[in-house]
């Protein structure tokens, strides 16, 4: 077991519903093609599959996915979109889970390798990706670069989304490398709608694409490729985010 924290069942059924931008069209389609081109032939594995946002539409398009899930409750919601036989999913920790064969792709989105709150956990998560990947194959990480340059001195916040029906900021550790993500979230609609707002937060370890850079040397794999987005926009110094990809030498 590993320092995530686990997702609850309430957590995890209100998890598509809260999400919906990510599983538009705008951002799958992108993220779905960037994987394909790099599974290819061969079969990919997504670390933290979750409620399937990513792995299940990759499976329709004829990749074959197998899922490593630490939440049984996310797992739970995936099932419900498709059946073990098409897309099986391992309950257990990315940094340590082993699932039989080997695999051209081993993805990780949306930041979630900053659920392991230590460093040496996402050593260990690289070094378990590595060990599933075929020779020539790829890890792939989608992350946030750590917007530290708009904190002031003495300011320890950063909002990252301020919207009619949630506020969502993050307060950081300097010294620990820890964020805690905060959000508060009105669930109410029309008459129902009380004025009420949901306070959930979640830790996490920000990690720079240098250091990630180590980790995949620490598990014997090369950077390949690092761009802004899905679409494969330069990465510069404004990068927001970056997808990053190694390779497993052949």
């Amino acid at each position: 077991m590993t320092s995530s924290e686990l997702w609850s069942r309430a957590t995890a059924d209100r998890y598509d519903a809260e999400d919906a931008e990510m599983f538009s069209a705008a951002v799958l389609g992108p993220t779905l093609a960037f994987l394909a081109e790099l599974a290819g032939e061969g079969r990919a594995l997504e670390f933290a599959i979750g409620t399937g946002r990513v792995g299940v539409p990759l499976r329709e398009r004829g990749v074959p996915v197998v899922g490593i899930e630490l939440s049984e409750h996310m797992a739970a919601v995936l099932r419900r979109k498709i059946d073990e036989d098409t897309l099986p999913v391992v309950i257990g920790d990315m940094a340590t889970t082993v699932v039989p064969g080997g695999f051209t792709l081993v993805y990780l989105v949306y930041n979630t390798i900053t659920n392991l709150l230590t460093q040496d956990e996402q050593v260990e998560c690289f070094r378990n990706a590595a060990r599933h990947l075929e020779p020539g194959g790829r890890f792939v990480i989608e992350l946030g670069v750590p917007p530290l340059r708009f904190l002031p001195p003495g300011q320890v916040a950063v909002p990252f989304d301020v919207s009619e029906r949630h506020l969502g900021f993050d307060t950081f550790d300097l010294v620990e490398q820890i964020l805690v993500s905060h959000h508060f979230t009105r669930d109410g609609e029309g008459e129902g709608d009380d004025g009420r707002y949901r306070r959930d937060n979640s830790r996490h370890r920000y990690a720079w694409p240098a250091e990630l850079d180590l980790m995949a040397r620490i598990a014997g794999l090369e950077l390949e490729r690092r761009v802004a987005d899905w679409d494969g926009a330069p990465f510069t110094q404004d990068s927001a985010k970056h997808i990053s990809v190694w390779r497993k030498p052949a």
